[in-house]
């Protein structure tokens, strides 16, 4: 009897949910919340995705906003549907563990972009993602403007006896050939040595970059080039 009549509630708190809800508001809100989530993934992207350890969390980001915005609208409607919404929720665990302080900063904007569209605060949202990106710039610096310029990451093997003396020449291609280049990463083992450039205004293409270094390093070394980085040199 007692389940018979937790059925009834059960059926009855969703009857009032179709009743009470505006399809054409919870549309809406789910599409800002959507439109918020990609924003936000593209800002992660912008700022955080060039660095090797990120988990690529902003994927979840639209499916993760959906989700909070119509859990959270739900709330509002009827508070006996949305604690069985929350309880089926604590089933779920999350056995990666976050890899780069800023994912939590980024979730958390995710979150609170959603729960404003489900109380129908657009406003909040647009002055939320302005601060947002404008903290994040301020922390990049200046240099974060320049991230239309960038071109790629390339990655050159060479032995290590010729690592010392080849690493004068490799800067001075690189400054005829690119804009602006950093290094990443420098690496050796007991017989090769590795860089890992980013780079961004190729002056003569790719090929001459490629071409240039690859007469140096010769047949002993390796050139590999990775154009459109989506985490490249800002």
């Amino acid at each position: 009897m007692n389940e018979n009549t937790k059925l009834t509630d059960i059926i009855e708190s969703l009857n009032r949910v179709h009743l009470n809800i505006d399809w054409g508001w919870f549309a809406s809100a789910l599409l800002v919340s959507l439109a918020a989530a990609v924003v936000a993934s593209l800002m992660y992207r912008f700022f955080y995705e060039r660095r090797g350890t990120g988990s690529q969390v902003h994927r979840a980001f639209p499916l993760l906003a959906i989700a909070i915005t119509t859990l959270f609208i739900g709330v509002q409607i009827s508070i006996p549907l949305s604690l069985g919404l929350l309880g089926s929720l604590s089933i779920i665990r999350f056995r990666t563990p976050i890899k780069e302080p800023e994912e939590v900063g980024f979730i958390m904007l995710v979150i609170a972009s959603s729960i404003s569209a489900a109380t129908f605060n657009f406003s909040f949202i647009v002055i939320l993602y302005a601060v947002a990106f404008l903290t994040l710039l301020a922390i990049r610096g200046t240099s974060g403007w320049l991230w239309l310029r960038r071109d790629g990451l390339l990655v050159l093997s060479l032995p290590r006896n010729q690592a010392a003396g080849a690493a004068e020449e490799i800067e001075r291609i690189l400054a005829q050939e690119t804009s602006r280049h950093q290094l990443e990463t420098l690496a050796s083992n007991g017989e090769s040595a590795t860089w890992q450039v980013v780079f961004s205004g190729l002056r003569h293409g790719a090929p001459a970059l490629q071409a240039k270094l690859e007469t140096l390093v010769g047949p002993t070394g390796s050139v590999n080039l990775y154009l459109d980085r989506p985490g490249g040199i800002r």
